[in-house]
This record gives structure tokens, C-alpha cells and sequence, in this order.
């Protein structure tokens, strides 16, 4: 087994395009070759389609990071009977690499309470390996955990539940918020994994003097490297340490010490440290000559290509935009390089766990761009008048030479003949001047 100790705690975007290189890179530090990845399905045990989702995460892994993944089929341990809870429990203490995501968090503390699944997380991040959790696998992590269905969908009280407090055996008394910057709300505040601001204050206020907020962004991560310790943000947002109210934000493509973590985000000298200003709050970065800020996804830019959005919808749009430009220019290849570049971002994205109706959409886009150009390939896309240009003016340098003979008769019969094909001539002060469609 390697002895890299690795920790990746995912904000969302787990089976998506924008968490490919972290998964890479997760798997590059373990070193060369094939490692034992196993993926705890717990979280989402309690679906109908759970099945689904464990072998759509089965082939995002062989098809996208290049890596098989093994599934515990541990979707309930309540009640499960002893030969098959030990022998899931021993497949996950062989494990060189250990993943979960989305789900429920409070049925994935319900079936985990009692059990060694918080120590063997515990046993992998001392030892060595590692521990990729996202979204509703990341909440458990810490001391406390958000009990995010009983508060937004069910409308209870906010509340605390008792995470597996695996963090605190790397001194990170943390509650781990995913979702942090999440604006599905639109008019009313989302953010911090559906919470909103009031009540995570009301939360906040409630936990013990030394636990602090970790929160990850959508479709980013951080990746905690035990032995460099060193904490290094990757995707699309930030992570934020968040102590009493006060909020330091760490951007992707910035690397920090782990004892910065710890502190919470308090500012304080770090020998030798430059510093960013992120959030209102000066961070100290370190160096780590292993990432390429490119590649953990600092100054990713709203524009760009399909391949790169954050997003199965943003793909859409911008796929979109691409067709329409390359259309009104007349460029059926841009056209055709668009409609491409979407159906391989429907392809990518459909191998994330989180669904919504972005895949409909992105299908109906595909299908009006298809419509558009078998109806291009019917009447061009080519202006008429480039096309007949050649022919209209061989047919006027004739008609000059005509009317140069004073043939007249010829002449006016050329321009009629011309006219009665959509081609009209004038002939002004400046020479000849003729368009279609008059």
C-alpha cells in the first residue's frame, strides 16, 4: 500500500467533468499503477435506483480517471446479517482508496452508528491511502453534521446531529458544510448546503468554543496531503474556514499549510509564506511543487468551450451560443464542431450521480441544432450572391462589350435575361451595380 495519506473532501460535481483531474491526481499521488478503490454506497442505499448509481460511478471511474472501483454494496448495515457486514467491513479495510457522495447524510449516520466504518476512515488517513468523500459523505466527516433534508425539505427546526468526528484524529475539529456557494434558490438563500445564512448563524452559535466551519464550494475540492500537510483547492470555487462569522476563503489553485487549516483561518505569520488576499483575509500560501494552479482550476473563466463548464446546462448555453455564431457567419464546420462538442458533454455529464432536467434540456438543444443544419443542407448556408458572383460577371463584362459596339439590343436583352433570374442591374454615374432579389 502507498504511503501517501490523502484526504479529498468534494463540495459536489463527485462523478462530473470538473472533478476529473482531482480524482487523477488523487490516484497519481497514491504512485504507479492499479490501487484497491472501493465505493461505500451507504449514502444513497435507501434509493430505487441505487443500483444505477453504483454502476454509473463503476464506469465514470474506468472510462474518466482510468481506475476500476469496487462497490461495497453496504446500502443498509442495519439489520444486516453478520457474514456479509464483516465481509463488506474487511473489503473496505483493504482498501487503498476509499469513496462515497451524495445521499442522505442522516441515513448514512443511521446505518454507519455502532459500526467500524468511522475508525477504518479514521485507520486510512493515519496509516496510509485514502479518503474521497463528497456532498452528503462529506457532512458526516466532521464533529457535527447538518442535517440537510429534516431542515430545508421538512421544514424542522435547525438542528445539530453527531457526525463520525473522523477529522478530529488529524486535529481538524471542523463541521464540513459542501455545497457552500449552491444558489439553486434563486430568490431565497441556498447557500451553505441549503441552509442560508440566518440559520447557519443559528447553528454556528450552538457549536463548542474550538469547532469551526470548513465549507467546499460546488464542484471544487481540497485536497489534504497528510505528509506534506498541505491543503490544496481544486474546481471551480474555494474552500472557506468559517469561525464565529468570520470567513477566510481559500480560491482554487491555492495551496496552504494544514496548520493554517487547523487554526480555523486566523491570520498569523507562516515563515517564508506569501500571502493572497481571498475573502477579505490574507492567506498564507505554500508552496507545492505537485499541483499546477492551471490544473486545480485557478481563473477558470465563465467562457470557454462545452468540455470545460461547470455545469451540464452551462455546456448547453454555451454550446448554443457557439451554433448560432458559426450559423450567422455561414460556418457549417463551427456549426458542425458545436453540435459535437454538446453531445459529448451530454455523454460526460451522464455519468454524474446528481440529476436534473439540464440532460432534457441539453437533448433538446442537440436535436433543434441537428433540425437546423439538415435544413442548412437543403438550401445553403453560403450567400447567394458569392455563388452566382462569377457567373453575373462574366455575363456584365460581356454586356460591356456590347454596349461598347452600341449592340443595345444585345445589351438590354443581357440585363432582362439577368432579371428574369432574380438578378437586377442598374447602371449609374459609378459603373454597374447589380443585387438579387429585385
Amino acid at each position: 500500500m502507498s504511503a501517501a495519506r490523502i484526504l479529498t473532501i468534494m463540495g459536489s460535481g463527485e462523478t462530473a467533468p470538473t472533478m476529473v483531474k482531482l480524482h487523477r491526481e488523487v490516484f497519481a499521488r497514491l504512485g504507479a499503477g492499479q490501487h484497491r478503490a472501493v465505493f461505500l454506497d451507504t449514502p444513497f442505499g435507501f434509493q430505487e435506483n441505487a443500483e444505477e448509481l453504483c454502476q454509473r460511478t463503476v464506469e465514470y471511474f474506468r472510462q474518466s480517471i482510468g481506475h476500476e472501483l469496487d462497490v461495497a454494496r453496504l446500502p443498509r448495515l442495519v439489520g444486516l446479517d453478520t457474514m456479509n457486514l464483516e465481509s463488506a467491513l474487511a473489503q473496505l479495510r483493504r482498501a487503498e482508496l476509499l469513496f462515497a457522495g451524495p445521499g442522505s447524510p442522516t441515513y448514512a449516520l443511521r446505518q454507519w452508528a455502532g459500526t467500524p466504518v468511522a475508525q477504518i476512515l479514521r485507520d486510512r488517513l493515519a496509516q496510509a491511502g485514502a479518503v474521497t468523500f463528497s456532498s452528503a459523505a462529506a457532512l458526516t466527516l466532521g464533529v457535527k453534521t447538518v442535517p440537510v433534508y429534516e431542515i430545508y425539505k421538512s421544514g424542522a427546526d435547525p438542528f445539530w446531529l453527531d457526525g463520525l468526528d473522523v477529522l478530529s484524529a488529524i486535529d481538524l475539529p471542523v463541521v464540513v458544510i459542501p455545497h457552500y456557494d449552491n444558489a439553486e434558490g434563486g430568490h431565497h438563500d441556498t447557500r451553505f448546503c441549503y441552509l442560508g445564512a440566518r440559520r447557519l448563524a443559528e447553528l454556528e452559535a450552538e457549536l463548542p468554543e474550538d469547532v469551526f466551519v470548513l465549507g467546499v464550494d460546488e464542484h471544487t475540492g481540497v485536497l489534504f496531503d497528510l505528509e506534506a500537510g498541505t491543503a490544496t483547492v481544486w474546481g471551480r470555487g474555494g474552500m472557506t474556514l468559517r469561525r464565529h462569522g468570520a470567513s477566510t476563503v481559500v480560491p482554487a489553485g491555492e495551496t496552504v499549510s494544514m496548520d493554517f487549516v487547523r487554526a480555523g483561518g486566523a491570520t498569523g505569520a507562516e515563515a517564508g509564506a506569501a500571502t493572497v488576499a481571498a475573502g477579505g483575509s490574507s492567506v498564507p500560501v505554500v508552496a507545492d511543487p505537485t499541483v499546477d494552479s492551471a490544473d486545480a482550476g485557478a481563473g477558470d473563466s465563465a467562457g470557454g468551450s462545452p468540455g470545460d463548464a461547470a455545469s451540464l446546462g452551462e455546456a448547453t448555453s454555451r454550446a448554443e451560443e457557439a451554433f448560432e455564431a458559426a450559423m450567422a457567419i455561414g460556418d457549417a464546420t463551427g456549426a458542425a464542431v458545436a453540435a459535437l462538442g454538446l453531445d459529448h458533454a451530454i455523454v460526460e455529464w451522464s455519468r454524474d450521480m446528481l440529476q436534473s432536467d439540464e440532460t432534457d434540456r441539453a437533448r433538446a438543444a442537440l436535436r433543434a441544432m441537428i433540425v437546423r443544419l439538415g435544413e442548412a443542407a437543403v438550401a445553403g448556408l453560403r450567400d447567394p450572391a458569392g455563388v452566382l458572383a462569377p457567373v453575373v460577371e462574366a455575363a456584365l463584362a460581356l454586356r460591356r462589350v456590347v454596349r461598347a459596339e452600341k449592340r443595345y439590343d444585345l445589351s438590354d436583352l443581357l440585363r432582362d435575361e439577368l432579371a428574369a433570374v432574380g438578378v437586377s442591374v442598374r447602371d449609374t454615374p459609378d459603373g454597374v451595380v447589380w443585387e438579387l432579389g429585385r
